[in-house]
């Protein structure tokens, strides 16, 4: 008999692809990449994470959508194993996601970007349109700093320390929280995010990732290419701000919501993330054809 929590057969066989890695150099920045797939004649992604996350939070999506086509998930500098350099922007993030599809060769890529990555997708698709081909916003609310940022810079101490990996393990916690987070899909994203220190482990993100970021309201008007919105029905986004966000986003914008998914959807709905995004790219690129 299976256990409640085992993983589930498809969850198996995307860990089982697992991705290739390397660094891209930005500037002053060394920027961490993973890669799926192989070139093909349909346009790349570009996975943004969020804040205080990293690129292995797609782990388990990036395989399911590189069936026939090229995934790349950088780690925005300050966040996973790229450089932490004191000096953060939506801007600086925005031109390593550039780069970093540059480096993999993709064309016009669509750029899918959850919460702060939200910001930073939006970003880029502004102010480089002849690179960015398509924008896809998840859950990033009309906030005037994405949620993480307000949590950490609220914190009484810094990042904790953990003599103990497995206590460490035990404190994985989403930022902001979530009710529900399938439990194979935490263990993989928390074991991802600790680093060894001296004394223990701590998370691999930097408790400083604050800078200059430019409000959702003034970025969502400026893009010209394919753009959407994912809701989440549990998520920061609310039917009231979609709206206000589909009307900043023009004519043209698809806006969706995620059924009984929580603010990190690829956390507690991943497959509905895969088929949700899988239907989206395959509209726009046939389109494009």
């Amino acid at each position: 008999m299976t256990p409640v929590d085992a993983p589930p057969a498809w969850f198996t066989r995307a860990l089982g692809q697992p991705p290739r890695q390397h660094d891209v150099a930005v500037e002053d920045r060394s920027v961490h990449v993973r890669t799926w797939g192989a070139p093909g004649p349909r346009p790349g992604v570009v996975l943004v994470h969020g804040g205080a996350a990293h690129s292995g939070w797609w782990d388990h999506v990036a395989p399911l959508l590189a069936v026939d086509r090229l995934v790349v998930a950088p780690d925005l500098s300050g966040h996973g194993d790229s450089s932490h350099t004191g000096h953060y922007s939506t801007q600086e993030w925005a031109q390593e996601v550039v780069a970093v599809a540059q480096d993999a060769g993709l064309e016009a890529p669509h750029v899918v970007g959850h919460s702060m990555g939200g910001w930073v997708a939006v970003t880029a698709g502004a102010d480089h349109p002849d690179v960015v081909g398509s924008v896809v916003v998840l859950d990033s609310p009309l906030l005037e700093q994405p949620p993480e940022e307000q949590r950490l810079q609220h914190r009484r101490k810094p990042t904790r320390v953990y003599a103990d990996r497995d206590e460490a393990l035990s404190r994985f916690a989403t930022i902001p929280a979530q009710d529900v987070v399938l439990p194979y899909v935490g263990r993989h994203v928390a074991e991802q995010s600790l680093r060894a220190v001296e004394g223990g482990w701590t998370w691999k993100f930097d408790p400083e990732m604050f800078g200059q970021r430019a409000p959702l309201r003034t970025l969502l008007p400026r893009l010209s290419c394919d753009r959407a919105l994912f809701r989440c029905e549990h998520g920061l986004v609310s039917p009231d701000m979609a709206d206000v966000m589909a009307g900043l986003l023009g004519e043209g914008a698809v806006v969706a919501e995620l059924p009984d998914a929580g603010h990190h959807p690829m956390l507690d709905q991943p497959l509905a993330l895969v088929a949700a995004l899988r239907a989206l790219l395959g509209t726009w690129e046939a389109r494009r054809r």
